[in-house]
């Protein structure tokens, strides 16, 4: 590697048909190959009634995760609902994430081009799995507010509740920033890690062979705070969706209504 090769957006290696097929997506599909491998060989085993300690890294790495999604939501029936998405996303990150610190990621070509590339440091991925993430939130407040009750989080009569509207229009743009954050945050880590990745090669030459373990290591280890992060933002995303504002979650009324006055006032009399 004589040359440094950086593009910030992932280059076609060759085509099927019209599909173009990227340096991303050819090492993406080998990270997801792994992710599956290894928990349907998990699944598999468990049933099975076989364990060991990789084994039980994962099922502690299950129930650690699954204890810190009902802190988060603050219930424990909705919080196994959302787990499985938030779960997926972990393993989706993490593994896409190390596969693209292995040796040769930037530095093989094919044509002139990396014939590797890490799959986070695609913004197209990064953005798919943030759409992904924010559509769903909106699902699971559909499913806990209603269709219409949803809508009333954004939209609200500005001459009756005009700090209601306020804060609808604030969480409307929210929403927006929410999937900036998800996707910028974890494209610009990866990428950043890449190029990092690929200057300390050209650097040290033929003491690559000391210096790139230490920053492959470290590279691992923003890969699983990349991956926890993007774990814990989709429940803290997710619980905000589901919330409503202006009471407290304890309270029988979900809406701004002053209706709601006589009718418990006429309650407690009775």
């Amino acid at each position: 590697m004589d040359k440094l090769h950086i593009s910030l957006a992932a280059e076609p290696v060759f085509h099927i048909g019209p599909v173009a097929i990227t340096n991303a997506m050819v090492l993406g599909i080998f990270g997801i190959a792994v992710m599956l491998a290894i928990l349907f060989y998990a699944a598999s085993a468990l049933r099975k009634g076989k364990y060991n300690r990789f084994l039980g890294l994962l099922q502690w790495t299950f129930e650690g995760f699954l204890g810190q999604a009902e802190d988060i939501i603050g219930d424990k029936k909705t919080a196994r609902r959302i787990f499985p998405l938030a779960i997926t996303m972990f393993f989706t990150v993490l593994i896409t994430y190390w596969v693209a610190a292995l040796p040769g990621v930037g530095v093989i070509t094919w044509n002139g081009v990396p014939l590797f590339r890490g799959l986070p440091a695609d913004l197209n991925f990064t953005f798919a799995l943030a759409i992904i993430t924010v559509v769903a939130s909106q699902i699971y407040a559909i499913q806990k507010h209603g269709f219409f009750g949803n809508i009333g989080r954004y939209v609200k009569n500005p001459f009756k509740d005009p700090i209601g509207a306020f804060e609808g229009i604030l969480e409307f743009i929210g929403e927006f920033s929410r999937l900036i954050a998800l996707s910028f945050r974890l494209f610009g880590n990866a990428f950043a890690g890449e190029v990092l990745l690929m200057v300390i090669l050209l650097l040290t030459s033929y003491a690559a062979v000391v210096a790139l373990p230490l920053v492959m290591i470290f590279e691992i280890f923003i890969g699983f705070i990349q991956a926890y992060v993007f774990f814990v933002l989709t429940l803290i995303f997710t619980s905000l969706a589901l919330q409503t504002h202006g009471h407290d979650d304890h309270s029988p009324s979900l809406d701004h209504s002053p209706a709601d006055a006589p009718k418990k006032t006429s309650a407690a009399e009775s």
